[in-house]
């Protein structure tokens, strides 16, 4: 973890060399269309592509490929695994995550935007023997997102999701909100509070105080963006014994037509 601050420092480095369009702070040039693990009512753009990579603990790296192919609807897929980086064998994900979200309602003066879609992709470890991922995928969404003007940008998120990952025997819905803050032209910070609803059972990885996660964005070149996360501050999982897992987030968004 300390070569992933190290890469994260120099590249904030660089950053004061190149004017920032990623997809943080009031300079943007793209919608972010998650935070940390929840997702928004943000759409790549028609025409884009967008690889983005999670490197998380114990040497899980999560590739996700997405594609703009229509106005306010696009689509992805995703792969990875736990110790890729370090020694020992891999033990990679058993199948592709697949992602999709169009937009039904574009966001407006007294009304949020509101999409659907569906994200099968969790994070961290894989375990074999409850068919889950260690942080639940998505599966279905529904999301909504409002931007306000304050200080630049604050905005506010909700998602109400129901994963298709249930063999530990909680099938509830679940309810995540999440908010955003601009901070200059570059950066954004954010935070997320995932009640973990479909993750609370005697079965489950949670011990039923739910997933606070917070994050910061660095928008450092055309198209991308980098940033630092920190999951379950609350000591949720039961498979955890410290405070927090530290992250590296990394994107970067080009048009392909």
């Amino acid at each position: 973890m300390n070569r992933i601050l190290k890469l994260f420092l120099v590249l904030t480095i660089l950053s004061t060399f190149a004017f920032a369009q990623g997809s943080a702070g009031t300079n943007a040039k793209f919608e972010y269309r998650s935070l940390i693990d929840m997702q928004t009512a943000g759409i790549l753009e028609k025409g884009y592509v967008g690889v983005g990579i999670d490197v998380m603990p114990k040497g899980v790296v999560i590739t996700q490929i997405e594609v703009g192919v229509f106005n306010n609807f696009s689509f992805g897929i995703s792969y990875g695994g736990a110790n890729i980086i370090g020694a020992g064998e891999i033990d990679f994900y058993p199948l592709p995550g697949v992602y999709a979200k169009g937009r039904i309602f574009d966001e407006a003066e007294m009304m949020p935007a509101i999409a659907i879609g569906f994200d099968s992709q969790g994070k961290g470890e894989f375990h074999s023997e409850l068919n889950r991922y260690q942080i639940k995928s998505p599966g279905f969404f529904i999301t909504t997102s409002k931007n306000f003007e304050l200080l630049g940008y604050f905005s506010i998120h909700a998602m109400l999701n129901y994963t298709l990952e249930r063999d530990d025997s909680d099938k509830d819905a679940n309810l995540v909100l999440g908010v955003e803050k601009t901070v200059g032209g570059k950066v954004s910070l954010y935070g997320e509070y995932d009640f973990a609803l479909n993750d609370n059972n005697p079965l489950s990885l949670g011990e039923g105080k739910g997933y606070l996660n917070f994050g910061v964005r660095w928008s450092i070149a055309e198209g991308f963006t980098v940033g630092l996360d920190l999951r379950d501050v609350l000591s949720n999982q039961k498979i955890n014994t410290f405070s927090a897992d530290r992250a590296l987030f990394v994107e970067f968004i080009a048009p392909i037509f």
